[in-house]
């Protein structure tokens, strides 16, 4: 079997890059590993770096095909998983695709985890190129966007630099969000829990973040939002939420007592968060791809909604 691009996620922090391709990539000469950091063949989170570069918790390493380092082995896909993943296609040419992404997967391995969507794809697919052009939480679903060309990478990542891609996400959020609330602009830091654990916080030293707010439907307990992004920040539509008082539900990093138990009550067993649509200005025509609505967030919805019943106030589920 031809050796594949490789993507590694960095869990520990403050190592250089040079001294971590020589520890992960044992056998390969120093001279090679050098050579594809100044080729650039060598990428951290799809840029090229330096040698002295250090890693920080987080950051992925793309490792390009090398025959002499034993890279860890990754599982084949199951014949169920291929078919899911090409029964969730909803946009493709010859420079990108678009996969309504299932909850629960991660899209790359790393981790601990050791098959995500783009390896599950490479193995799936003659295309001799797919990289992820950005990324979605693991426990979220809907829209992601995938380069079938290094040109088509480039242009997609310069574009949401720009910010010239939208992306609007679908979201149930415990508690009656104040409609008056419709942008969050609050700088966000990713940090390292005790056991390991990345975690994301508002801090004032962090990394400028917005998202834009809009209330869907309301009931007693909970609401169901409309999410915009600015910027692309780690978990920052969740963090965002729960830094204004109403923590997504089916949450498990950045719950309260209150939204738990609102969670259980509704019978949220997945985290309530799809990425619903992609709207760009592809090859000269407006493309937009939308990946519906998953029937569990109706569902869940309609549990809360007639359990705390307001006639006078209470609407239903958007169509």
């Amino acid at each position: 079997m031809q050796p594949q691009v490789a993507y590694l996620e960095i869990e520990q922090p403050g190592q250089r890059i040079d001294n971590y391709l020589s520890r992960v990539l044992r056998g390969l000469p120093k001279g090679r590993i050098y050579r594809m950091l100044r080729t650039g063949e060598v990428r951290v989170n799809g840029c090229r770096v330096k040698p002295g570069r250090r890693l920080q918790v987080g950051d992925l390493v793309r490792i390009p095909p090398v025959r002499q380092a034993r890279l860890p082995v990754r599982p084949a896909p199951s014949r169920a998983l291929r078919a899911l993943l090409r029964d969730s296609l909803l946009f493709e040419d010859d420079q990108l695709l678009i996969l309504d992404k299932p909850s629960g997967m991660a899209v790359h391995g790393g981790s601990g985890i050791a098959l995500g969507v783009i390896e599950a794809l490479r193995a799936d697919r003659s295309d001799r190129f797919l990289e992820l052009a950005h990324r979605l939480d693991r426990d979220s679903s809907g829209c992601l966007l995938i380069a079938k060309s290094r040109a088509a990478l480039q242009a997609l990542h310069l574009m949401q630099r720009e910010r010239r891609i939208k992306k609007t996400y679908e979201l149930l959020a415990a508690g009656r969000w104040p409609r008056k609330l419709t942008v969050v602009n609050l700088p966000l830091h990713r940090f390292l829990t005790p056991s390991g654990e990345r975690r994301v916080r508002v801090a004032a030293h962090g990394k400028p973040s917005r998202t834009a707010f809009a209330p869907v439907c309301t009931a007693a307990v909970a609401s169901w939002l409309r999410a915009t992004l600015h910027t692309g920040r780690t978990h920052q539509i969740r963090v965002h939420a729960a830094a204004s008082g109403h923590p997504l539900l089916g949450e498990g990093k950045y719950q309260t007592a209150a939204s738990a138990v609102c969670s259980e009550k509704a019978g949220a067993e997945r985290l309530c968060l799809h990425a619903t649509r992609l709207d760009f200005l592809w090859e000269g025509a407006r493309l937009r791809a939308e990946a519906p609505v998953p029937p569990m967030f109706f569902d869940v919805w309609e549990r809360l909604r007639l359990s705390h019943a307001q006639p006078s106030e209470d609407r239903g589920p958007p169509a």
